[in-house]
């Protein structure tokens, strides 16, 4: 029987505002992460600094962001109005204290709830921030959301405008690194989705006048477009669209106030059914909807009065009303798409019949496809019944009641100790795992046929849910899980090249990672240290005293599931798969996975060196 337990008034507890985004910060900023994914918390903290900075460019005031990151210190300057003096230390340390209650200077904000740069003070082991106007400034300082000093207001020459400087907290943030390209993604999105802002990171200067056009040309290889990509812009609403020639799957990139919603949402479903709608409309026929869609490319942003999102990082929009007096979010992108979209094709016959044309060859290739896609469905059931390919997790991508969604994670694995490990170590409530069976198929320069007739690779794409639409993903990570070996890094190829050619937008939108696990153990009688490097083995036996024990791992396999839990929980080490620019997809497969060439020859041999190296020494 339960031991009894005094319930009394002595058990309940108020906490204060940073008190509470310590303790929940998930509630706040989603997952936590060290930076290797693109939605970790560090990166969310800078979004909702750059967010106000934003709203200050929308309303009229300051054309340029400054942007400062190093050593995992955070500067942003902008030049908008400044805070007002009297309330710098209230917007940051008030919950639910903003100007963006006020709908006179703030019509259409990304931030609403008065929450972010509250979260962004107490999630901070430093935070200050500093404020010009009136030919004043007035400074504030902060630790873990605990006011430290403040002064002013002082005279001052200084340019009006809001300075915010903040280092995450490391007991929070462990480990943390900001990683360049994720912080120069998120800035280009901010000057496509605002041309006429500058952004300064660095010293290096993002700036862009075409809107979403750019971003789908910077973010794309052109020559691959079937044909340019159709511009469309209205009073809240702008568009970009074209086709992919190689492409199979659909990519879309959303926006709403300037946000990205990376989960789409309302405005998102709307935008895709516009589409079809409209061509099916302008030419009279009543094509298929994933036959229109196939391969298409494009983008949509939509500003709407005080949006409603399914979380407080904002990845989905919910809203199903524009605002004020306007339609709902799906009539009001319907009637645009609906008249622009048909207008234009009707002036740019040649873009029609090209994009017709397309059509008609996607219809064909599906009906070629329905027997073997049939057959590879009912495949999937009955594995799915009968072996246990897919240990599944309890939440998913797209599981709006609960953030831990975000954390979702499939591993992919090959043989069975590997796989046996993960699966005892993991997270049942988050992790999943997939094993292969031996070393998947190369799939360059075949056809999506492939995928169907291929157990390991129909199986796969049932398990991420990914056949009709990325928006139906499962699973925000996806880590291959292999050996450093030869073996194993063939197979991370293998699987890279799948994604490549089949789901490239996976490798894109940063789902996409490798798990970094450990080579060697290095303990004695009192302390164990798992070392990923060399270096970390030689700073290790330094470490600890007398003559440790070294060991090598030579597969995943070997380490047990006692010790497999520190390399998948909170200390896990995932690398992130992302495309050069410089190359196109179809001139990457061709290089690494096309026939041996001079070229690549030299490359392998310049490249591998250091790894020989170290496995001649080892």
């Amino acid at each position: 029987m339960a031991k009894n337990t005094q319930y009394t008034e002595d058990n309940i507890r108020s906490l204060d505002w940073k008190e509470h985004i310590r303790m929940r910060p998930g509630m706040y900023i989603g997952k936590l992460g060290d930076g290797s994914s693109a939605d970790d918390g560090v990166y969310i903290l800078l979004k909702e600094v750059i967010d106000n900075c934003i709203d200050e460019f929308v309303m009229g005031a300051g054309k340029t962001i400054e942007i400062r990151i190093k050593d995992g210190l955070v500067k942003v300057r902008d030049y908008g109005r400044g805070i007002p003096l009297g309330k710098v230390v209230d917007v940051v340390s008030k919950m639910n204290t903003g100007g963006k209650y006020d709908s006179r200077a703030f019509k259409k904000s990304v931030g609403l709830n008065g929450v972010g740069t509250k979260a962004v003070n107490a999630l901070s082991s430093f935070f200050e921030v500093q404020s010009a106007r009136d030919n004043q400034i007035k400074t504030a300082e902060f630790s873990q959301g605990n006011l430290v000093s403040e002064d002013g207001p002082l005279a001052s020459s200084q340019r009006k405008g809001t300075k915010v400087t903040f280092r995450p907290d490391e007991t929070i943030f462990k480990k943390y690194k900001y990683r360049p390209e994720y912080v120069e993604r998120m800035l280009k999105n901010y000057v496509y989705l605002n041309p006429g802002l500058t952004i300064d990171y660095n010293g290096t200067k993002y700036h862009s006048e075409n809107g979403l056009k750019d971003l789908l040309e910077d973010n794309n290889n052109t020559e691959d477009f079937l044909y340019p990509v159709i511009h469309l812009k209205g009073e809240d609403i702008e568009i970009a669209i074209t086709h992919s020639k190689t492409q199979y799957s659909e990519e879309y990139h959303s926006f709403v106030n300037g946000q990205n919603t990376t989960q789409g949402g309302t405005h998102q479903t709307a935008f895709r059914e516009a589409i079809v709608k409209t061509v099916r409309e302008h030419y009279g026929k009543n094509y298929d909807a994933s036959d229109i869609r196939k391969s298409i490319i494009s983008a949509i942003s939509i500003k709407v009065m005080e949006p409603v999102f399914e979380s407080q990082t904002k990845t989905k929009l919910g809203s199903t009303d524009m605002g004020g007096d306007l339609p709902t979010v799906r009539t009001y992108i319907n009637d645009f798409v609906g008249r622009y979209l048909d207008n234009y094709l009707h002036k740019n016959t040649d873009v029609a019949e090209v994009l017709q044309r397309k059509i008609m060859q996607a219809e064909r290739e599906r009906k070629e496809l329905s027997g073997i896609r049939k057959l590879a469905k009912d495949r999937a059931k009955k594995a799915s019944l009968h072996n246990k390919k897919l240990r599944d997790c309890r939440v998913h991508l797209g599981d709006t009641k609960n953030d831990r969604s975000l954390e979702s994670t499939l591993f992919i694995t090959e043989g069975d100790s590997a796989s046996g490990s993960i699966t005892k170590s993991r997270d049942v409530n988050t992790q999943a795992v997939f094993s292969l069976r031996g070393k998947p198929l190369n799939s360059y320069g075949m056809s999506k046929k492939i995928v169907y007739e291929n157990e390991e690779f129909n199986l796969l794409q049932a398990a991420l849910n990914i056949e009709e639409s990325m928006e139906d993903l499962r699973y925000n990570n996806i880590v291959i899980a292999t050996d450093a070996d030869v073996d194993g890094m063939h197979i991370r190829l293998l699987l890279i090249t799948f994604f490549l050619q089949f789901f490239p937008e996976l490798i894109k939108e940063n789902h996409l990672y490798i798990l970094q696990t450990p080579l060697f153990r290095v303990r004695n009688k009192k302390e164990t240290i798992y070392c990923y490097s060399e270096e970390e083995r030689r700073n290790a036996i330094e470490k600890l005293t007398g003559k440790p024990e070294i060991t090598r791992f030579k597969g995943l396999g070997e380490i047990s599931p006692d010790e497999f839990v520190h390399f998948i929980g909170q200390d896990i080490r995932l690398e992130p798969v992302m495309l050069d620019k410089a190359m196109s997809i179809e001139e990457l497969l061709s290089f690494y996975m096309g026939k041996n060439t001079p070229d690549r020859q030299k490359f392998i041999i310049e490249n591998l060196k250091v790894e020989i190296d170290l496995i001649e020494e080892i």
